[in-house]
């Protein structure tokens, strides 16, 4: 049997342009030696649904396309993914069709509800019909979890297929594509067939599917495997599955760089915008964060703006147009001293009356707030969505201001380590210096009072991280983190931070998931409770 996977780029709600995509990919194979073309996981309403699957009119213009695409479907059996109606239950469904008639429905079985997944608020769960014979082919099915459960896959082990096709809308995190081939090995295997595994691709609000679609013959050889991060059809033959089209794996800071520019690209042009606007400070953040988005949208679509203070450094504010020089996007500067001046003059007389005179951490975010206003006018103004340069060590922690540098629309380092973001900027300049050298290499600071450092704050980032993973990814308790040699008052002041910033981050943009654990969807901490079990 000869079979094209499709890795394709669904998006969330949009039927009539799913419903194309899928009508395109089988015209392509009419004519062809194609036997059958396999679409991922709901690939009709794009991944996730969330609750629009709850909207009568959306499941019945989902309806509408599943009819039309049976009723179009030719010689190729087509695979795809949908969700199907039943009564009073909702089944995240995978339709096979071949010469204009319906020859089969899989349900799926297991439903995933931990992540950013939450399949068991809409799904029911399928029964346990999983086999169908298709071109005299037994063909097993399963639907992304479904091959991840082992009970189930042993229950499965002895159907005697001919093939396993698995439908997916698996979301990258980091080294997430030889997760992935690890399981498919083991199940091929342990099926004794090939395992077909088709993903999709693109951003999707704070997630991005990477692709890497692939075959597994029975040996647990993996024979063929579609590009990273971009669309991809490839046909194989279940007769002659040696290793033939196997696209590179890159090393985790690669495949981190190529989920930021995806997820930014397609997060800003599916929400209406094709240009952005970002605050230039000199720093390694925002100077990453440009770079991405040039990538992402190219340089006449990005717009940086330099906001000196009185506390901007020299170097600063040249490493900043250096920058803006470096990538070719336009650039403007507005002073905010006048403006934040103001402001501390409007305030003074209430301070005084308080007896609360003396400069703190209230006139270091009025500069962050003033910046805030002056990049939001921009915004308003021209149409061009604010971009945030947070990172999540600063998130983490708190070392940021509300409605100063956390407004905008977006945040692209919103999952990023101060440490990768460090590491994504060598990798930025890997052939060629555009992130320059100054910036990388002088001590991070806010630049908000004289002589201001982030180590005035905050422990080196290397040490911040690594406390920051062990509590957030591995879930660690204060003791059991500070078994590996640090102390334990710097650790449970660290937690205590992450603890209370929790307000702050629930008002943050969304922005690219790229670890196994990031904030919003994946971790969902109450802002208000009394355990101090950390």
């Amino acid at each position: 049997m000869k079979i094209k996977l499709m890795q394709i780029t669904p998006r969330v709600g949009d039927i009539l342009g799913n419903t194309r995509k899928v009508y395109q990919g089988m015209q392509e194979a009419s004519g062809t030696d194609a036997d059958m073309l396999v679409f991922p996981e709901l690939v009709i309403t794009g991944y996730p649904p969330e609750d629009l699957l709850l909207r009568p009119s959306f499941l019945a213009e989902v309806d509408e396309a599943i009819g039309a695409i049976v009723q179009s479907s030719g010689e190729a059996v087509v695979v795809f993914g949908a969700p199907r109606a039943e009564e009073d239950k909702l089944f995240n469904s995978v339709f096979m069709a071949q010469h204009g008639r319906l020859l089969g429905i899989y349900d799926k079985q297991k439903l995933p509800n931990y992540g950013v997944f939450d399949e068991q608020r809409y799904f029911t769960a399928g029964g346990d019909h999983a086999v169908f014979n298709l071109k005299d082919t037994k063909v097993g099915i399963g639907v992304c979890e479904d091959l991840w459960d082992d009970e189930l896959a042993t229950s499965q082990q002895d159907l005697g297929c001919d093939v396993w096709l698995n439908l997916n809308a698996s979301p990258f995190h980091i080294n997430k594509q030889y997760e992935r081939e690890e399981l498919t090995v083991k199940r091929a295997k342990q099926f004794g067939c090939p395992v077909v595994y088709v993903n999709p691709v693109g951003g999707q609000d704070e997630v991005v599917f990477d692709g890497g679609s692939h075959v597994v013959n029975q040996d647990g050889q993996v024979v063929l495997r579609l590009p990273m991060f971009a669309e991809a059809v490839a046909e194989i033959d279940t007769e002659q599955l040696e290793p033939s089209l196997l696209a590179v794996i890159e090393q985790p800071t690669a495949q981190i760089y190529q989920a930021l520019v995806l997820g930014t690209k397609d997060y800003v042009l599916r929400n209406g915008s094709s240009q952005v606007v970002i605050g230039l400070s000199g720093g390694i953040d925002s100077a990453l964060t440009a770079t991405i988005a040039v990538d992402a949208l190219g340089k006449d679509n990005v717009l940086g703006v330099l906001l000196p203070s009185k506390f901007s450094s020299e170097h600063s504010i040249v490493d900043a147009q250096a920058l803006a020089d470096n990538l070719g996007i336009e650039s403007i500067t507005l002073p905010i001293s006048d403006m934040v001046d103001a402001t501390e003059k409007t305030l003074q007389p209430t301070f005084e009356a308080w007896g609360k005179t003396e400069a703190d951490v209230t006139e270091e975010n009025i500069q962050a707030r003033a910046r805030g206003v002056l990049l939001m006018a921009i915004s308003n103004k021209t149409g061009r969505m604010l971009l945030t340069t947070g990172n999540k060590s600063e998130m983490a922690v708190g070392y940021a201001t509300l409605y100063g540098d956390m407004a905008g629309g977006f945040a692209v380092l919103k999952d990023v380590y101060k440490t990768q973001v460090f590491a994504l900027s060598r990798y930025v300049n890997r052939d060629t210096m555009i992130i320059p050298q100054n910036t990388i290499d002088k001590p991070p600071s806010a630049e908000l009072r004289p002589d201001q450092k982030d180590s005035d704050s905050l422990p080196d980032y290397a040490m911040l991280d690594a406390i920051l993973k062990a509590t957030i990814e591995d879930k660690l308790s204060i003791k059991e983190i500070a078994q590996f040699g640090y102390d334990q008052r710097e650790v449970a002041r660290i937690v205590r931070l992450l603890n209370v910033a929790e307000y702050k981050r629930r008002q943050a943009p969304p922005g690219i998931k790229i670890t196994s654990r990031a904030f919003g969807r994946d971790r969902r901490y109450p802002i208000t409770h009394g355990f101090s079990g950390f």
